[in-house]
């Protein structure tokens, strides 16, 4: 978010410290070209513009409601939706997913989620990692936070990591990943926190030039250092002398988040949706999901995002029919808009809730929660698609074929972008090199050739 406001420790030029870690913030990546070309050297990093968009479903969507229903279990286990075909032979999936249906060839399903750690929360989507418990001082880094510092910016004035997220009552259901023990330089750009991407880049009356005239400021706060303790949060506001004022003074942010330079045809295409929120849980704005792939387009190489409330403990099937026609909208519109772009082999889509539902229904024809199983959705990436991954018991309580961890899903995330899991690490505030992935985890390789 750009705020140019505060309050206390005003400088010499009216500059506030609030104001300047207020735009610090902003400053994303942070590494030099060579230190990019150094690591990605050590680390087999591949070259060019890949990207990651994580969308995130908040609350624990229902998944024998959605792709692995369950037709021949009993009605209370079944629910009240149908299954319908799909353009892949075998593949049946929700009725309330016709759009997804007619392209399943370029979507996979992933039945067999394991390891939901229970909590309402999007850590698990963020990070990979199996556990909150003995995380490295700093925590652990969620996967905007790692490309950050792994592959660097894109184009000067664009982050590369990007949050989409409202602020949410229940905050866990709005973090869009944090930096962990990388530090600030890598935290997420907050363009939307507000369900207005264009108002919280006003500058309050700050003049670029204005802006520009201080540069000389940024180099030369002695001060500020003097009251930061942390040495990555020092590392940070290194980064930014660079990338706050390319931010700021760059067009190519403000474009990308600009839908009105979209064709009115495709934007109808995707959908609206509402930026109000569901009640403690996300918005329903389907603007995010074309704002990710302007992003992406831009140079960003994650975007989170969320969607609505799923956490759905009574009326589960007239929500359903309110909410899942508008994910299949706006998600069969972005992997559509990747391909036609050509930038499905070079962007991967993942859409997941932090845990499934229950598979009977209950006395308020709603689903509660269910950590032992649920469900994934990948596409594009350059992987091969039109597949399901796993197999769920009779009633989708558990799984019986090819359990997945989420720590499976990052590493293949991870691969997709041309990382080596097995070698990649990034070092944790005492200088220790960490892996990107829990201890086994691997790519899955029915989608990695």
């Amino acid at each position: 978010m750009i705020t140019i406001t505060g309050q206390k420790y005003r400088f010499c030029d009216g500059v506030t410290r609030r104001s300047f870690l207020q735009i610090g913030g902003l400053a994303l990546g942070g590494l030099s070209l060579p230190q990019i070309l150094q690591a990605e050297q050590q680390q087999g990093i591949k070259r060019g513009h890949k990207a990651i968009i994580n969308i995130f479903l908040p609350g624990g969507p229902p998944h024998q409601d959605m792709w692995d229903l369950k037709p021949n279990a009993p009605k209370e286990i079944r629910g009240e939706l149908k299954e319908i075909s799909t353009n892949v032979p075998g593949i049946r999936i929700g009725e309330l997913f016709p759009r997804m249906a007619k392209m399943m060839d370029k979507f996979t399903v992933i039945r067999s989620m394991v390891g939901a750690g229970g909590g309402h929360d999007a850590w698990q989507c963020q990070t990979g990692r199996s556990s909150k418990g003995n995380q490295p001082a700093g925590g652990w880094p969620s996967m905007g936070a790692v490309l950050s510092k792994l592959h660097g910016t894109v184009k000067p004035g664009v982050p590369p990591f990007v949050g989409l997220a409202p602020n949410c009552g229940h905050k866990e259901w709005g973090d869009p990943g944090t930096a962990g023990f990388l530090g600030p330089a890598h935290s997420p750009f907050l363009s939307n926190k507000d369900g207005n991407a264009k108002e919280d880049m006003k500058l309050n009356g700050l003049t670029i030039d204005r802006l520009g005239s201080r540069k000389s400021l940024f180099d030369s706060f002695d001060t500020l250092r003097r009251d930061v303790d942390n040495t990555r949060a020092i590392e940070g506001l290194d980064a930014f002398n660079q990338q706050a004022l390319a931010m700021l003074t760059s067009s190519r942010l403000a474009e990308a988040l600009n839908l009105d330079k979209e064709d009115p045809k495709l934007r109808e295409r995707y959908g609206r949706g509402t930026a109000k929120k569901q009640s403690d849980g996300s918005h329903k704005l389907l603007d995010d999901f074309l704002m990710a792939r302007r992003l992406v387009e831009a140079g960003a190489r994650c975007v989170t995002l969320a969607f609505s409330r799923w956490d759905w403990h009574s009326g589960n099937f007239n929500r359903a029919r309110q909410d899942m026609p508008m994910l299949d909208q706006a998600l069969t519109a972005l992997v559509e808009d990747l391909h036609q772009r050509g930038m499905n082999k070079d962007v991967s889509v993942v859409v997941w809730g932090e845990f499934g539902r229950t598979p009977k229904v209950n006395a308020k024809a709603g689903r509660d929660h269910w950590p032992k199983l649920s469900t994934a959705v990948l596409a594009c990436g350059q992987m091969n698609h039109g597949q399901v991954i796993g197999a769920s018991d009779k009633h989708a309580g558990e799984a019986v074929d090819r359990p997945v961890r989420f720590g499976d899903v990052f590493a293949t995330l991870y691969t997709s972008m041309g990382i080596n899991v097995e070698t990649a690490t990034v070092p944790d505030l005492s200088g220790r090199p960490r892996y990107l992935v829990d201890h086994g985890r691997r790519p899955l390789k029915e989608l990695i050739s």
